[in-house]
């Protein structure tokens, strides 16, 4: 517990205690009935005063229609009619309601704030006489190489160039297995080192590092709320003026109207009426229980290392229908291998090999790594001169004085080159020397271990179509679709036309259906833009992806989309449960005190009890298994 809900829980059990005892005096001694109503102020003011306040504040600000002043002229109202007892205890069981709200709420607060405990305190820079000096991350340049000693959080994303060593990334993807490095291996901030000294190369500065991401996204996501959240606002700020309205015209109208009749003006009556009225009327369960529930649903995904970026985009998950996913990275491992080499005649494979890596050397796409680990040899970039990438066909570089391309089928024939077609399944990467075909490498690329089994559990959780889109040839893209059972695809696409095709199914769906779109490179970040939801890789995804995406999946494993859309139909499911339930419930007490047959016990029922009950449906989003 915090401080002050410490001390809520104090002025709970002093102001019960006093309360109790003001009972026992007025059962076993014969004092005036004012002295009664008097000593029961000072339980009251001890468990009110706080919302007497708030309530006189909203007064003066012109926010006059809120569950403080509903609460405040209630009870304050029931103990001018002489209903001391009562106007107490519901302020009592109000304040106790609040508490276990707070409660809740923090829970589901620690559930998100755990990744807080992720940001790191220092970076270890080795000085020259072996020391180590504890730096800010922040000013910690690129390329810098730390020190990461076992049992620390890597600070700042980089490349470990000594030391081999176990990490612990459970604080990022949910998974308690741990992931062996050696030099050589891309290591991301945020996870922890188990054993081994290690010594890592930064490849960012920390405000673009994992970790940094995470915090912002984490930090950011409340801002956008879902429609139910944005429903629910603007409802209390309708229905509370109103049922001040409707409870001040049933503590004049009746009477009168009885008055006028000559049934007498029996106006304590239905000023009593009234104030039960409003007791019953806040709307406290609905607009504390609604955000707690997705809340918590984004607490729950954090925990299974699934980063949501805000509420709408859990309420829009509910209703995933359509999955449309790349290729590369994506469904597979983005871990190529040159499987063949083509050479043209008189063209020897090393040289094809060569020149091909040569243009590909300052490439990050694992097209371009996989031919520079066939190469075989230390390729020397001081040969390459200028680089154009060519988005969606390849690049041309200059090599040695003569201009290489090595690409697809398009980049051939963009430059008028006559080449020898490839029809063997997998990547074809096409090379030319100032116009010449030299020959075409086949490179083939795995598909992850869970890929099959992750559509397989889509399908089982209801979503009725998935799509692959991809840059690469008909052959590889078939390969692809035939071992995943994806339902249709669509191969040798450029960016936009990634962007056409999700346009094209965006038309065809209905508007209650809802199109997810997966990826994870530079070149999937229009699509996930334009997708009801983008989902991106954020463990080997590019910046720009994670950027454009809405919800990040932080280990790269498919098999978290149908984990997440279960995740937000049961968030959904709570959210509709308490909606119902505490309108139904205080619409039955508000008509039932209307006609006197609800007391004040049963308002703080309708107002505490509904309000503690849909709390503690909405924790049950964090229970997400």
């Amino acid at each position: 517990m915090t401080k002050r809900q410490k001390n809520t829980l104090m002025r709970i059990i002093v102001s019960a205690v006093l309360l109790i005892g003001v009972i026992v005096l007025e059962k076993t001694t014969a004092w005036p009935a004012w002295t009664y109503r008097v000593l029961v102020l000072v339980p009251y003011f001890i468990i009110g005063h706080d919302v007497l306040r708030k309530a006189l504040l909203g007064i003066k600000n012109r926010q006059v229609f809120d569950e403080n002043f509903l609460m405040a002229t209630a009870t304050v109202g029931a103990m001018i009619l002489g209903e001391t007892t009562e106007g107490v205890a519901v302020m009592l069981f109000y304040q106790i309601g609040e508490l276990l709200q707070q409660l809740a709420v923090g829970r589901s607060r620690r559930s998100i704030s755990a990744l807080m405990d992720i940001r790191p305190d220092y970076a270890n820079i080795e000085q020259e006489d072996g020391t180590l000096e504890q730096v800010d991350p922040d000013d910690v340049e690129t390329g810098t190489v730390i020190v990461v000693q076992p049992g620390e959080r890597i600070p700042i994303d980089g490349v470990v160039v000594e030391g081999n060593s176990s990490l612990n990334t459970a604080a990022l993807t949910g998974e308690s297995l741990p992931r062996e490095v050696m030099p050589g291996d891309d290591v991301i901030s945020g996870c922890v080192n188990n054993n081994g000294l290690l010594k890592v190369r930064t490849t960012k500065p920390f405000e673009e590092s994992t970790v940094s991401r995470i915090l912002d996204l984490v930090e950011n996501s409340s801002m956008k709320k879902a429609k139910a959240e944005n429903f629910i606002a603007k409802f209390a700020r309708v229905y509370t003026p109103a049922v001040c309205g409707s409870a001040l015209a049933l503590a004049v109208i009746p009477p009168v109207v009885l008055g006028l009749a000559g049934q007498g003006w029996n106006f304590g009556t239905w000023v009593f009426r009234a104030l039960t009225f409003l007791v019953i009327s806040c709307p406290c369960a609905l607009v504390v229980s609604i955000p707690l529930s997705f809340f918590g649903g984004i607490g729950g995904a954090s925990r299974n290392g699934i980063l949501v970026k805000g509420s709408n985009y859990l309420e829009a998950l509910a209703d995933a229908s359509v999955v449309v996913f790349d290729k590369t990275g994506t469904l597979t491992k983005g871990v190529f291998e040159v499987t063949e080499i083509t050479p043209a005649e008189g063209i020897t494979s090393a040289e094809l090999l060569e020149c091909a890596a040569l243009a590909e050397s300052y490439s990050t796409h694992p097209v371009a790594k996989s031919l520079r680990q066939a190469a075989e040899k230390q390729l020397d970039q001081s040969r390459v001169g200028a680089v154009e990438e060519i988005a969606g066909h390849g690049v041309k570089a200059e090599v040695d004085g003569h201009e290489i391309l090595a690409g697809n089928a398009r980049l051939m024939d963009r430059f008028g080159v006559r080449y020898i077609p490839n029809e063997a399944a997998g990547t074809i990467v096409y090379a030319a020397r100032d116009g010449q075909f030299l020959g075409s490498v086949t490179i083939n690329d795995v598909l992850k271990e869970d890929t099959v089994d992750a559509l397989r559990q889509m399908k089982a959780c209801g979503i009725r179509r998935t799509v692959m889109l991809t840059g690469d040839a008909e052959q590889a893209a078939a390969a692809v679709a035939g071992q995943t059972g994806v339902d249709e695809y669509h191969s040798g696409l450029l960016p936009a036309d990634k962007v056409a095709w999700i346009e094209k199914m965006l038309q065809e769906k209905t508007d209650k259906e809802v199109l997810c779109f997966v990826g994870d490179g530079i070149n999937d970040a229009p699509v996930l833009s334009r997708a009801d939801v983008g989902i991106a890789m954020g463990a080997l995804g590019s910046d720009a992806a994670i950027e454009a995406a809405d919800i990040v999946l932080m280990d790269d494993d498919i098999a978290k989309i149908p984990k997440a859309v279960m995740i937000a139909r049961k968030c959904l499911r709570i959210v509709r449960e308490n909606v119902v339930f505490a309108i139904g419930i205080k619409l039955i007490c508000l008509v039932l005190s209307a006609f006197g047959y609800a007391n004040m016990w049963w308002a703080v029922f309708a107002d505490v009890g509904v309000m503690v009950l849909a709390v503690l449906n909405a924790t049950r989003t964090l229970a997400m298994k």
